[in-house]
């Protein structure tokens, strides 16, 4: 049995400070200023990942390709929005557009022991941006570490998993200008800030209609979707085997209930 998991593979930018670590050009220079604060460059990797591969080949099916922060069952979902298609030659026009036609060098950092295949994501991930000129260092690291350092800036390109029942509290976490008194941006590593994204939350959140709030969620969705806050890769499918006898109705939250099983 399988369904669409709430959890969302996605990358993080660092799009707040001058200079990000493990940014430099081809020779190991430092960039003298951040790519990734650019929309053409987010864009442009986006571009360069070629997500149905990734779903078909390393995941073999069990991942869709994503172009929200949550999975299409999701409140808040917003439909509209379709995967970036795999375009290696438009990624390279836009990373000459912005400056950038020989490519750069930078570190992609992810987990080894937390989500499916993420080491091997990350190295497919890193071959696809060497395509269109941006060299990826790979550095993995178990859980218990990579969350430390990344909560202290120390990525400029992170691998992250995120599960929500609800659009607009992932984006609220996720992408929303870091409030600690608002509750606002509490793993928002990458420091994106949008005030009409904010906006939009605040209104949703305020809103006592069902129908209104997820509307605002929709919509905060795709601004923030749009001007490439994160990238997001896929939502895992989520996959359970068992004996001829038995069923199990698939849960979207990937938990697993001994009582649920039932004889066919």
């Amino acid at each position: 049995a399988q369904k669409v998991s709430w959890r969302t593979i996605f990358f993080h930018l660092d799009q707040q400070h001058d200079r990000a670590p493990g940014l430099a050009d081809k020779a190991g220079t430092p960039l003298a200023r951040n790519p990734f604060r650019d929309l053409r460059v987010r864009r442009a990797l986006s571009k360069a990942i070629n997500r149905q591969a990734i779903s078909e080949r390393l995941m073999d099916g069990a991942a869709l390709p994503a172009s929200n922060l949550v999975s299409p069952p999701v409140f808040g979902y917003a439909p509209d929005l379709k995967p970036e298609p795999y375009d290696p030659d438009g990624a390279k026009r836009l990373l000459a557009e912005a400056g950038y036609p020989d490519g750069f060098a930078m570190t992609l950092s992810a987990t080894n022991n937390r989500y499916v295949n993420d080491e091997q994501i990350a190295q497919a991930v890193a071959q696809m941006l060497a395509r269109v000129g941006v060299r990826a260092r790979v550095e993995v690291f178990p859980i218990n570490a990579y969350l430390p350092k990344a909560r202290k800036h120390e990525f400029a390109f992170a691998m992250l998993g995120w599960g929500s029942f609800s659009g607009d509290l992932a984006l609220r976490t996720l992408v929303a200008t870091p409030n600690p008194e608002r509750g606002f941006g509490a793993w928002n590593w990458s420091g994106y800030s949008n005030p009409k994204v904010d906006e939009l939350l605040e209104r949703g959140f305020a809103s006592v209609d069902e129908e209104r709030r997820e509307a605002l969620a929709r919509e905060a969705m795709r601004l923030a979707m749009l001007d490439y806050a994160v990238i997001p890769l896929h939502h895992q499918i989520a996959t359970w085997a068992m004996r001829k006898p038995l069923a199990y109705a698939p849960r979207t939250d990937e938990f697993t209930f001994a009582h649920r099983f039932q004889a066919r």
